[in-house]
């Protein structure tokens, strides 16, 4: 009688042996690839690096947007040129004719100035370099952008749920607070919303110009002249929601008001060390939550949309923020407290 268990273990090594050198086959076939794939210049002029201007109504900055596109170029076959508008339409036509005679691949205009703008997409249309808009149309390119109507909405939603589940019947008024005049689609998705679920609210707007020291003064009259009604607030931004906090709660109102902001910075959300008001362990506070608009990531959502066009493959007129409201049960999913990147 003959044993084969011999040669079935030799075809099963082979067999090992045979996938082994398949899968180093393929890998080597993806590493070389890579390798040789095209490396393309990007340049990325940006809204303004002014330190400690914000940017977008938020409590983000240019600087940190940059360091965004820096950090998301880091997986992509992309060399990035910077580039600071400055909010001024005189540099940033200078800024593309420079980067015309550098002979960039692609370039990322974010500015707001709709003239500038039409000039710098004339300039590089003639020069042939495709472009890619950030917040504010650029002619004949595709743009990403916020969508303030919907983050809007989205924190109005918040608002009229947490009052249809804990103050449903009784008396409710609404409080939009913060840059009012300069953020109009978010203020009016607020409102929009508000009005949409109770078409009886009465919503009030506070404009403190972006000013969180006024929010107190503007703030307290109105708590006032409601000492029985139940408030909610939304802010333009995290910082005039914390101190729409601290108003409320001065006049002694926690109990009576529920607020929600809009950005998720880290005045908000802070980090692991930080006692932020944003943190799982907070589950009290009367800041329901911020509405995120992710400036800080904003590279890894702009740098595939631009490998995408130097590769010739379609992208949307339009591509949106994906904004979701962030709240003391969910930051950590979000923003965990160490270092995203």
């Amino acid at each position: 009688m003959i044993d084969a268990a011999p040669s079935v273990g030799l075809s099963r090594a082979r067999l090992v042996r045979g996938a082994v050198a398949a899968a180093l086959a393929t890998l080597a076939a993806a590493v070389g690839a890579a390798a040789t794939e095209r490396r393309y210049t990007v340049a990325f002029a940006n809204a303004t690096e002014e330190p400690g201007v914000s940017v977008e109504g938020t409590g983000f900055t240019g600087a940190e947007i940059r360091q965004s596109f820096l950090l998301a170029a880091r997986t992509l076959p992309i060399e990035l040129v910077f580039y600071d508008n400055r909010g001024d339409d005189a540099r940033a036509i200078a800024n593309a004719e420079a980067a015309i005679a550098r002979k960039v691949d692609l370039y990322v205009q974010y500015h707001r100035g709709s003239t500038g703008n039409a000039t710098v997409a004339q300039k590089l249309k003639a020069a042939g370099i495709p472009v890619l808009a950030v917040n504010e149309p650029v002619p004949g390119a595709p743009l990403y952008s916020l969508d303030n109507a919907a983050a809007g909405r989205i924190a109005g939603d918040a608002l009229t749920q947490f009052a249809r589940r804990t103050w449903a019947g009784q008396p409710t008024v609404a409080v939009v607070i913060g840059r009012v005049s300069a953020n109009t689609e978010r203020v009016q998705g607020v409102a929009d919303a508000l009005r949409k679920s109770s078409p009886s609210v009465r919503v009030s707007m506070l404009e403190t110009q972006g000013n969180p020291a006024q929010v107190a003064p503007l703030l307290g009259p109105v708590l006032t002249a409601q000492p029985t009604s139940k408030m909610l607030i939304a802010a333009t931004d995290d910082a005039t929601a914390l101190a729409a906090k601290a108003a409320v709660e001065a006049a002694g109102r926690a109990r009576d008001t529920v607020i929600v902001g809009h950005g998720v910075d880290r005045s908000i959300h802070g980090g692991a060390s930080d006692r932020k008001e944003l943190d799982p362990t907070n589950r009290t506070g009367i800041v329901l939550g911020s509405v995120a608009f992710y400036l800080d990531r904003m590279g890894y959502q702009v740098l595939p949309l631009a490998l995408r066009m130097l590769r010739g493959e379609p992208v949307p007129a339009r591509t949106a923020t994906p904004h979701k409201l962030i709240t003391p049960a969910n930051v950590f999913a979000e923003y965990p407290p160490y270092d995203m990147n």
